[in-house]
């Protein structure tokens, strides 16, 4: 294994996780955006409801994209894998 190899499977990995993460946090962005302009227009200046819809967004996107991102881990364990077994076998 030389050292490209560790550098590519590095960014490989920094990808995998922000490809898999990206639903969760872009839906709790767009929720607490729409809430913050909701509590902006309203001046209620409650914290729970900053943070409620937030945890329930990112719930219903787990279940939502939930299979999209297992599958994308395991495509990358399986590559991941795939390649060790090549450079060791």
């Amino acid at each position: 294994m030389d050292s490209d190899f560790i550098i590519a499977l590095a960014g490989q990995a920094v990808y995998t996780v922000l490809k898999a993460s990206a639903p969760m946090l872009v839906l709790g962005l767009v929720v607490g955006l729409i809430v913050s302009i909701f509590q902006a227009t309203t001046q209620i200046q409650e914290q729970t409801l900053a943070f409620v819809p937030k945890i329930v967004a990112v719930m219903v996107s787990i279940l939502l994209f939930g299979p999209w991102i297992l599958n994308t881990l395991v495509d990358f364990t399986y590559n991941l894998l795939n390649n060790l077994y090549k450079y060791i076998g």
